[in-house]
């Protein structure tokens, strides 16, 4: 696995339409570990990718009303089956983070890679989710020399208090240690 152009080659790469340019002389140093599921605590379906490609069918199920406005995206997405799909090139700038700050920067969406994991903070994430995510992570960290195992954070901690993922059940010793 590795990156070509900001773009994992040989994973699926949808386009998403939620992006921007990150602000001029802005360097990828931080990589914001996310959980999602849609509907909430519901797995296995493809409403996450439909949901960053705005084209969520919102009369699927009554929840999709409450972000039928919201425009989101992540770099990366981890299914629980291990699958990675990507939506926005490394180079260019998700929106993912929302209100944020890490160490007294605000907007980390403008520095950060968004990776998303299929789950919520009160689930255990699969094994092949932890295997993905570190492979992953090993290119990103090659390929970004100013992100390493230090710069790499939940989305609790750059938004406290409006968020809570990836949660408790996320066992970053385990992922950190494999870096």
């Amino acid at each position: 696995m590795q990156i070509e152009n900001h773009i994992f080659q040989n994973i699926k790469f949808l386009q998403s339409p939620n992006f921007n340019e990150r602000p001029k002389n802005s360097i990828i140093s931080l990589i914001v570990i996310h959980s999602i599921s849609l509907p909430p605590n519901v797995y296995g379906n493809e409403y996450v990718e439909d949901f960053f490609m705005n084209k969520l069918k919102i009369s699927d199920h009554d929840y999709f009303d409450e972000i039928k406005d919201l425009k989101v995206s992540s770099h990366l997405y981890i299914k629980r089956t291990g699958e990675i799909i990507q939506f926005v090139p490394f180079n260019m700038r998700a929106w993912h983070a929302g209100d944020s700050s890490y160490k007294g920067v605000r907007d980390c969406n403008n520095y950060s890679i968004g990776i998303e994991l299929e789950g919520t903070d009160r689930d255990n994430f699969s094994n092949n989710q932890y295997e993905k995510l570190i492979q992953i992570s090993k290119q990103i960290i090659k390929n970004y020399p100013e992100i390493n195992k230090d710069k790499i954070v939940g989305h609790s901690e750059i938004s406290p208090g409006r968020k809570t993922d990836p949660g408790d059940k996320f066992e970053w010793n385990k992922y950190l240690n494999a870096l």
